[in-house]
């Protein structure tokens, strides 16, 4: 029986497009800014601040040696968020409505302190609300020091939220992250492009 929703954010919650973080990049002057944004994970300095093995300032601090002098902070920040294009009303409607009904509704993201507290904290503002009105419980990779596929972050999730991975469905647009939840006990479904989270549900 299925007790607990979780989500990912990216590709299921929030749309996002890639390809406009590598251009605002591009345009920053990072040389080869395409190598280090990939659909599902990232790579190099950019998992680095995902996976929570990197902070905030040491990121900064590592991305300016590999743009011209004078960059700052907030360019930096700001083109990396150029990642999300924001959260549909339609979407968190359905997540308060999901939690009206009884589920636990929590959330499992592979994501980093910069957007967590910029652009992501404020599309979850879109009705005047906070993370914490739609999600039960959340966990994000860079606090978990651990960033899906890997097993660890999907254990800590389970323990962390306490939820039972056979009571729980987890939502992801990644195929790698879906095998891996499954191998863990997991119910896990892969959100297509193009689909939305609700025609997944369990009916």
């Amino acid at each position: 029986m299925i007790k607990n929703l979780l989500f990912d954010l990216g590709g299921v919650i929030i749309d996002i497009e890639r390809q406009r973080c590598v251009d605002a990049f591009t345009q920053l002057g990072l040389e080869n800014a395409d190598s280090y944004f990939g659909l599902y994970a990232q790579t190099g300095i950019f998992m680095a601040i995902e996976d929570g093995s990197l902070g905030v300032d040491d990121f900064h601090a590592a991305l300016r040696e590999k743009l011209p002098a004078g960059t700052t902070d907030y360019q930096i920040d700001s083109a990396f968020q150029k990642f999300i294009i924001g959260i549909p009303t339609h979407r968190l409607e359905a997540l308060r409505a999901l939690r009206r009904k009884g589920y636990g509704i929590y959330l499992l993201s592979n994501t980093n302190p910069i957007m967590w507290r910029g652009i992501i904290a404020k599309e979850f503002g879109k009705e005047g609300l906070r993370r914490e009105d739609y999600f039960d419980g959340m966990v994000t990779s860079f606090e978990a020091k651990a960033a899906k596929p890997d097993p660890a972050i999907f254990r800590y999730t389970a323990e962390t939220l306490d939820i039972k991975p056979e009571e729980t469905l987890f939502f992801d647009d990644g195929a790698a992250n879906v095998e891996a939840a499954r191998a863990l006990g997991f119910n896990a479904v892969l959100v297509e492009p193009g689909t939305e989270f609700t025609d997944c549900l369990p009916q």
